[in-house]
């Protein structure tokens, strides 16, 4: 009895000393645990929308972070929930194809917390027609296609106020709709439209106001638009599209690392050449002096 009693006081007091080993000294891991967390840390996982954030993502960011050891994955949506909450949910360690006042509606809506880190380009709205050359044909009664969502259809008429085609009441702003309009000398009648198909109706009106991202795919040029949303327009400011990632995350080296890809001269270049002025760099780069 007493040969197996000490036996187990033996056992138990080298469980406990073990245990008091592992609390003192810390869990050691196996190399290839320590291999795996470092090549997730060098692993930037974003999602984007197709055109143009994921072809920028794909191109001069790729490249830049794969010089600084870092692998790129890019996941694509093609609607504007999913990327927010598989990022919420750590599915993603950042997503690019949203401006602030969506990512704002966002979490107050869903209870999320994710935050902008920087902003990189915006898409112009732009008036496009089928029918005429130039907005001095517009006719009396003309029709105009617009958006149908609040954001969207705002930054149209915002549009149409730069051009002088209607006045706003100047406390409408970003949420503008046609209730808003108070003066309209041509008499214009609009028609709400689903923004991504507003190319598709361009015969049937006379002019309608379509953003760049549905506007590159439908073969439209800016070079083409009768009117474009000026740089320091209210709508081209406040919807600039940024980088987001989880609250707290902001200062990560990995996403310190990816916000400066996506503001270096190769990507401002990038955009300049690609897109024909559809998408528009929102941050600045210092000009480089000529080799000589």
């Amino acid at each position: 009895m007493k040969s197996t009693f000490l036996k187990k006081a033996a056992a138990i007091g080298l469980s406990a000393f073990a245990a008091l080993s592992l609390v003192a000294c810390g869990y050691t891991e196996t190399p290839q645990q320590e291999a795996e967390e470092v090549e997730a840390d060098t692993v930037i996982t974003v999602g984007a929308s197709p055109t143009p954030h994921a072809e920028i993502l794909n191109g001069p960011v790729k490249e830049l972070l794969e010089a600084q050891g870092y692998t790129l994955e890019v996941v694509e949506f093609t609607d504007y929930v999913l990327p927010n909450t598989a990022l919420e949910e750590g599915e993603l360690d950042a997503n690019y194809f949203q401006h602030t006042p969506y990512l704002e509606s966002f979490n107050e809506e869903n209870g999320t917390h994710l935050a902008a880190v920087t902003s990189v380009h915006y898409e112009p709205f732009a008036l496009f027609s089928s029918n005429i050359a130039n907005l001095t044909e517009l006719s009396d009664g003309a029709t105009v296609a617009v958006p149908n969502d609040t954001t969207n259809e705002a930054r149209a008429l915002l549009l149409l106020e730069q051009e002088g085609l209607i006045k706003l009441d100047e406390n409408a702003g970003v949420t503008a709709t046609p209730k808003d309009i108070v003066e309209n000398p041509k008499n214009l009648q609009f028609e709400e439209i689903e923004a991504a198909n507003l190319p598709n109706v361009l015969p049937d009106v006379d002019l309608a106001a379509i953003n760049g991202n549905y506007a590159i795919p439908a073969g439209l040029s800016l070079s083409d638009a009768l009117a474009t949303e000026d740089a320091d327009s209210l709508g081209a400011t406040t919807y600039a599209n940024v980088l987001v990632v989880r609250e707290g995350e902001q200062n990560e080296p990995k996403i310190i690392a990816l916000a400066d890809a996506l503001t270096s001269p190769e990507t401002y270049q990038f955009i300049e050449e690609t897109y024909d002025g559809a998408v528009v760099p929102t941050f600045e780069v210092a000009e480089t002096s000529p080799q000589g």
